[in-house]
């Protein structure tokens, strides 16, 4: 292959351009991003970055300097629009066409949102721009935040918004945020921690809709669909993301909730692998750090090859930080897993849980426990793939 054109300038995005240099790779590699950032890193927005504790500039994945070395050609604030595998090609939104043997599809996905006009001080949060419109909300002085859904993103923003001295409060359509990561028991637990600091934690019922100043155009409430009303100045929206496969509707690539792929990150098209968000990889999308980072190694490895030679079915694993608790979770849990308690005290908010199934461990989970984690991740890594 002559030039390799990679689709989002993400952290899959910019792991895949590194690995292809890795794999020996030598021709002409591009990297598109529609932003007008280089590649960062998403996970300090919602805590570092929102808090104000580090700047833009410390979230950097890659410098001029690497990207010199890497021979990429980066292009930024360059908007994808469609993929036509035949004519080996990649037009982007100013009608450019950029010809291609191989293509890595890495463009993450956006954030669901809610039906119906946005007014003022409604936010998403899955990018800088948007981390920085929040930031800047929030630093005006006191106010009071809605925050629609319980999930890691959700408790994220919600704890760094109590941190800052806000009045917070999390919405949550289910009974309890997080069971079908966690379990019940464990996720009460987690639940538990929205209260520890103050903040109101609503389950069991979904909003339906918002209340605006309409010569301001500012939000001023959030109306649940039990009929209440929670009056806000600032509301953050974290039901979730979608993937951005628009631009690939008419590529002839398989397309549901993701880009439909194997193990490796190999799709039906020759010459095109997927890669973190956006990636579908047998049957299931994985949208954490970790998995981004592997998928994107092993995607490239393929699309030297020409055909599936490297599998990513590493232990799953992910981690959250909330009100000064760090948590990590690492396995796969089925909803009949139980926890067992091996060290700590929930009450405590330290402890490390292991998932069993028939005597067996599945999976683990550690609030403020990293060391013992870490050795437990392993052990289960192991178990998993005794030959790797």
């Amino acid at each position: 292959m002559h030039t390799v054109t990679v689709i989002g300038a993400s952290l899959a995005g910019l792991g895949a351009a590194r690995a292809l240099r890795t794999e020996g790779y030598t021709g002409r590699l591009l990297l598109i991003g529609e932003e007008h950032h280089r590649p960062y890193d998403r996970p300090p927005l919602t805590k570092a970055f929102l808090t104000g504790t580090v700047d833009a500039s410390a979230l950097a994945l890659a410098d001029d300097e690497e990207t010199a070395a890497l021979g990429l050609t980066l292009r930024t604030g360059a908007r994808a629009v469609r993929l036509d595998p035949r004519a080996r090609s990649v037009t982007l939104a100013t009608g450019e066409e950029i010809r291609t043997d191989g293509v890595v599809v890495a463009t993450g996905a956006t954030p669901r949102t809610l039906p119906g006009p946005v007014p003022g001080g409604v936010h998403t949060l899955r990018t800088l721009d948007e981390a920085r419109a929040l930031r800047a909300a929030l630093t005006a002085g006191p106010v009071r935040v809605v925050v629609i859904g319980g999930g890691f993103l959700g408790a994220e923003t919600a704890s760094s918004c109590a941190a800052l001295g806000h009045d917070v409060t999390v919405v949550e359509t289910a009974p309890l945020p997080l069971v079908p990561q966690l379990g019940e028991a464990m996720a009460g637990v987690c639940a538990a921690l929205h209260a520890d600091h103050g903040v109101r934690l609503l389950t069991g019922t979904g909003v339906a809709g918002l209340r605006a100043d309409g010569a301001a155009d500012a939000v001023t409430g959030v109306t649940l669909a039990d009929g209440r009303l929670l009056p806000a100045d600032v509301v953050v929206v974290a039901i979730g993301v979608r993937p951005c496969t628009d631009w690939l509707a008419d590529s002839g690539l398989p397309l549901d909730d993701g880009v439909i792929c194997d193990a490796g990150g190999v799709t039906p098209l020759p010459q095109v692998v997927a890669a973190g968000d956006v990636a579908r990889a047998a049957g299931a999308r994985g949208e954490h750090w970790t998995a981004a980072t592997e998928q994107a190694a092993c995607c490239a490895r393929n699309l030297l090859a020409g055909r599936t030679v490297a599998t990513c079915r590493s232990l799953p694993y992910f981690w959250s930080e909330q009100y000064g608790v760090r948590l990590q979770f690492a396995g796969r849990r089925a909803p009949g897993d139980l926890p067992r308690l091996v060290e700590g005290s929930p009450d405590d908010r330290s402890f490390l849980a292991v998932y069993e199934r028939d005597g067996r461990p599945t999976a683990a989970l550690a609030l403020n426990r990293p060391r013992p984690f870490a050795r437990l991740r392993r052990e289960l890594g192991r178990a998993a793939d005794p030959v790797g």
